[in-house]
């Protein structure tokens, strides 16, 4: 016996309800691949779409129904009276529906039904997204001492899904703990906490509690850390600049920095007394006419309501000879460099001579004795002696 289908129409008040009967439901066979439907997540307020959508339709009846199995659309017939529900789209191959501001009661299983052989079901699961509430961020104190380890909470209320929340300082990332608590509306608050130990380079740096949710974006609020940290104290000398000789002046500044700012600035001098003609301005001291005896530790001490802290200057007099003998010392070095090539000069020159000695030029002369004497060449030649075996060796050198 073939299926068919039976429809029982009922009047009600919110709008007329059909009823699809089945005969035969145990031979009923569901084919998805032919009705397809998406589900949908819509942020609360906003029109969410529902598209029923048949590939291959053999002119089937498409009908929408709502989680109670109440019609709302039969072809492009609206039974429901209910206005936010209007008709996109009617066509043998897709019915679409928009349903404007929607709200948490909206939510549900939406069942898309194809009047085919055997009939079809397809469902569209609309799941609402509630934005939380603006994040609240508090601290335990509002002023926190270097070194001491403070908390931060941060809290985002009634959203759904559930929020999570992230931490950031600065540029850095920091873990934090959260709990999760559901309210009797299906809302949720998520609190989180977030505990370390603070610098002094954590003062003015932000702390951002970023809220994550599916409904919101780039959602977050900070504080600004606030850090009470003892003095940094640097010696900065004004004159003189360099080695420091007897009868010469001294200037010394002292730098403090610190939060709160150093209420109390203070010179003394390590092992002893400062001399009795220092002059002390505030953060500046000042010595004149310097000798050794005031050779030692100069000492800079700052403190605030959270520490003290201090610099130390060591003071070295040279005597006041010091510059000519250094002056002295000097002429003395570059002395003895010349010397020392002029000496090697020398000794390259005698090596030069000894050498091209050793390698010297040796000739004969050919002049027969008593040529000089002869008036022509052929009676030079008659008068010499022994001719050429018994000249005289000549040598000549060559530098």
């Amino acid at each position: 016996d073939d299926a068919r289908l039976h429809l029982c129409f009922k009047e009600m008040d919110s709008g007329s309800i059909f009823f699809p009967v089945f005969r035969h439901f145990v031979h009923w066979t569901l084919q998805s691949q032919n009705l397809i439907a998406d589900n949908i997540s819509v942020v609360e307020g906003e029109t969410a779409t529902i598209s029923c959508r048949v590939k291959n339709n053999d002119d089937s009846v498409i009908q929408l129904l709502n989680p109670n199995r109440q019609t709302i659309y039969f072809r492009d017939v609206r039974p429901l009276k209910d206005a936010r529900f209007q008709l996109v789209n009617f066509s043998d191959n897709e019915l679409r529906v928009s349903l404007s501001n929607v709200s948490l009661s909206d939510e549900g299983r939406y069942v898309c039904q194809l009047y085919s052989d055997p009939p079809q079901e397809a469902y569209a699961n609309i799941t609402v997204l509630v934005p939380p509430g603006n994040p609240i961020i508090e601290s335990r104190e509002d002023i926190v001492r270097e070194g001491n380890e403070t908390e931060i909470t941060c809290t985002s209320m009634g959203s759904k899904p559930a929020a999570t929340i992230r931490w950031m300082k600065g540029d850095k990332e920091l873990q934090g703990k959260s709990k999760v608590e559901a309210t009797y509306d299906r809302m949720f608050t998520v609190t989180s906490w977030l505990r370390f130990t603070v610098m002094r380079e954590d003062d003015g740096v932000p702390v951002v509690c970023i809220v994550d949710h599916p409904a919101v974006k780039d959602f977050q609020t900070q504080k600004y850390l606030e850090v009470q940290y003892k003095p940094e104290v640097t010696i900065k000398v004004g004159f003189p600049q360099g080695l420091i000789r007897e009868g010469e002046n001294l200037e010394l500044t002292c730098q403090a920095k610190g939060k709160p700012q150093p209420h109390q600035v203070n010179w003394v001098r390590v092992d002893d007394d400062v001399p009795s003609h220092a002059v002390i301005t505030g953060s500046d001291l000042y010595i004149e006419n310097l000798n050794k005896s005031y050779n030692g530790t100069y000492r800079c001490v700052a403190s605030n309501s959270v520490g003290e802290t201090y610099a130390d200057y060591i003071l070295y007099v040279r005597d006041s000879q010091a510059g000519p003998e250094a002056q002295r010392l000097d002429h003395a070095v570059i002395g003895g460099v010349v010397a020392v090539v002029v000496f090697a000069m020398l000794c390259l020159l005698i090596v030069l001579g000894r050498y091209f000695a050793r390698h010297k030029g040796t000739y004969f002369t050919h002049e027969a004795k008593g040529a000089d004497d002869a008036a022509d060449a052929d009676t030079a030649i008659i008068n010499a002696e022994g001719g050429h075996n018994n000249s005289d060796e000549k040598k000549e050198y060559y530098i």
